[in-house]
């Protein structure tokens, strides 16, 4: 049957958008000059040592192949599969913590804890929501709290568009100063071939400046509204009867937090913590730990049950985290009770939602073994030097800023996203006197403040939907927000390139 209906463009999806982009690299090698850079000891590529070499096109097998090396590693690509690896741990311990439903009862004990006094929340709430975007990406998870907070701040004299704030600012704010979101800054951290945690100083600065602009931007409009509903720039699209509604449908989905969730949220916090623990270089500065591993190792009978390749805090990687949230993924299951056949059903439909990304990250690889294989990596590096060499450390950071803002758009993955274009612009950037740390920096606060307004967003476009919010409606509230946010972060940036 023939219908008239016009289908409109729709964006294609991320694995499509880099298999186009190892296509279009794989073409590319046939044009531009092979060449290389000069390494020092680390490894490091040596500004100013660049030579052209015999050109190495690729051809339809080394584009079909790429993914596969991107995940395994070929040459002097490494793999991706330590990252994949480690995502589909974390997919398996959300998975099995979303299971007891601690983080729900958490959120709702919370809520009812401040009843008769609900703008308290609002810096409460975003405060929760953004730590869990910036410690390990909060997104989707987030579609569960829509029902229950919404019509509660709707309930006592707000509008949609407060409930709404403190679900995707907190959150998204929260990815956009990601200090140890596995997603964002450790797929990054691992191209660019640093520690997960250099530069987690400054991503705490951004942390904290952005949290505290967004509980400020939301409080004042959530006065503004209490004190005139008219002010609201959802008014005349709800009724009281709505507000009544939804709030008694929400009451149902309330549920209180038991003591066994109360030990399971105490052991999801003490995960990260662990975790950024163990990736802070602590022997710059002391050795406490690694003296006292060594003592542990070192003792004849502890050191055998223990082990002897132990490693301290410090010197922990990806290998080790995974080990970590697998670990942490069994003990909540113990704590809470689920059962073994129970427990291995959720973990592993827990690392399955997170296949994809585990995925996109070899895809995106794949990009890399093109360019490197091709030899022409170095020739845009080269290309890079000569352009921006002369530029100071605060324009380059600038504008790398301002070159993933477009790009976020274009591929809305911050896996795939940095997949993509890390290998290039870390050591790019090391050219100019910028730590590659910064530059990963500056490209996850782009992609985070694009997952604020973006129509091609999942997350956005969702939450919206759930708390009937018009995308328009959206774009005009959060708009302020933005440009503060923007002018808050390049300030932010400037000043990492002068530490």
């Amino acid at each position: 049957m023939e219908t008239n209906e016009k289908k409109g463009f729709k964006m294609p999806s991320s694995f499509v958008i880099l298999f186009l982009i190892i296509a279009v690299m794989a073409v590319l090698t046939w044009v531009i000059p092979a060449g290389k850079y000069d390494v020092d000891k680390a490894g490091n590529l040596i500004a100013g040592t660049y030579k052209q070499v015999a050109s190495n096109p690729q051809g339809i097998w080394d584009v079909l192949m790429a993914p596969i090396h991107g995940m395994l590693g070929k040459g002097d690509t490494g793999g991706s599969i330590e990252v994949a690896f480690f995502i589909l741990m974390v997919g398996g311990f959300l998975g099995v913590v979303n299971e007891t439903g601690a983080l729900d009862a958490g959120i709702a004990s919370t809520v009812r804890k401040y009843k008769g006094k609900e703008k308290m929340l609002i810096p409460v709430l975003m405060f929760l929501f953004a730590l869990g975007g910036s410690t390990y990406g909060m997104a989707e998870e987030t579609m569960a709290f829509y029902p229950l907070i919404v019509p509660v701040m709707m309930a006592v004299g707000f509008d949609a568009v407060v409930g709404t704030a403190i679900i995707l600012l907190g959150s998204q704010l929260g990815c956009l100063a990601s200090t140890v979101n596995p997603f964002a800054t450790g797929v990054a951290s691992n191209i660019a071939g640093v520690s997960l945690a250099d530069g987690i100083g400054l991503r705490l600065l951004i942390f904290a400046m952005v949290v505290v602009l967004g509980v400020a931007y939301v409080w004042r409009y959530a006065s503004k509204v209490e004190k005139d509903p008219k002010a609201s720039i959802v008014y005349g699209l709800e009724t009281p009867e709505r507000h009544a509604m939804e709030l008694e449908a929400s009451d149902g989905d309330v549920r209180t937090l038991t003591k066994k969730q109360s030990h399971v949220l105490m052991v999801f916090a003490l995960t990260f913590v662990i975790m950024i623990m163990s990736l802070i270089p602590w022997g710059t500065w002391t050795n406490f730990f690694s003296n006292s591993v060594k003592g542990l190792t070192n003792a004849p009978a502890i050191g055998t049950i223990l082990g002897k390749d132990l490693l301290p805090f410090g010197e922990w990687y990806f290998p080790e985290i995974t080990m970590l949230f697998l670990f942490m993924a069994v003990l909540v299951g113990f704590i809470y009770g689920i059962s073994e056949e129970r427990f291995i059903d959720v973990f592993l439909h827990g690392a399955a939602d997170l296949l994809s990304v585990a995925l996109i990250v070899a895809v995106a690889r794949g990009i890399q073994v093109i360019m490197n294989d091709g030899q022409i990596t170095a020739t845009v590096l080269y290309w890079g030097e000569q352009s921006l060499g002369g530029l100071s450390k605060p324009v380059f950071i600038v504008l790398t800023y301002i070159f993933y803002l477009p790009l976020s758009f274009l591929i809305p993955s911050t896996s795939g996203l940095a997949g993509a274009t890390m290998g290039i612009m870390a050591p790019l950037g090391e050219f100019n006197g910028v730590a590659r740390s910064l530059v990963i920096t500056a490209y996850q606060s782009a992609n985070g403040l694009l997952n604020l307004i973006s129509p091609t967003s999942a997350i956005v476009m969702g939450g919206l939907s759930l708390s009937n919010v018009p995308i328009e409606k959206w774009w005009k509230f959060v708009m302020p927000l933005i440009g503060a946010v923007v002018v808050g972060t390049v300030i932010v940036l400037v000043l990492g390139t002068m530490i």
